[in-house]
């Protein structure tokens, strides 16, 4: 969003994916309200992470990611194949102080071509209100709610994702 809204003649097509809100303040996290036990877990390790133990931020990691699956067995499928230290919070932590520094609503509203909004309809760590948002903001918009999905449609529902992707980018 921010690139279209600083070069909107560079992009032809814009695509976005379980996004956070064009103000990073008006994202809407769902975890302590659906996973309340998982999010009071993953709290337990946040002295050790503010110290950077590397146990706690891992244990902080596989916590954050048993979330954002609807699926429990894509969700134990990427965990097994999840990597430890494959995540860098200091990456996380620096983007969301950039990001909180922007307000993208004034520029996504003038938006003049083709955008696709995708969102699972499980998200936690974006609500889908927030792509609902997205889409009323942009004329013209296309929103596309993926139904077994968390935060990783492509992953948990990839033949779909392709199909919805290879229609949207085949349009002239």
């Amino acid at each position: 969003m921010a690139y279209t809204a600083r070069f909107p003649d560079r992009v032809k097509r814009l695509l976005i994916v379980d996004s956070a809100a064009p103000k990073w303040s008006e994202t809407v996290f769902l975890f302590s309200q659906v996973y309340p036990d998982v999010s009071e877990h993953m709290d337990g390790f946040e002295l050790g992470a503010q110290f950077n133990d590397p146990a706690a931020i891992e244990a902080q990691i596989r916590d954050y990611l048993s979330m954002i699956f609807w699926d429990p067995e894509h969700r134990d499928a990427f965990l097994r194949q999840y990597s430890p230290g494959s995540f860098r919070r200091h990456v996380n932590q620096a983007l969301d102080a950039d990001m909180g520094k922007y307000d993208l609503n004034p520029a996504i509203k003038k938006f003049r071509l083709p955008v696709l909004v995708i969102t699972g309809r499980y998200d936690m760590n974006v609500a889908p209100v927030v792509a609902w948002k997205i889409h009323k903001a942009i004329p013209g918009s296309q929103l596309v709610i993926f139904e077994r999905s968390g935060h990783l449609p492509f992953y948990e529902e990839p033949e779909r994702f392709k199909k919805v992707l290879e229609d949207f980018l085949g349009k002239p």
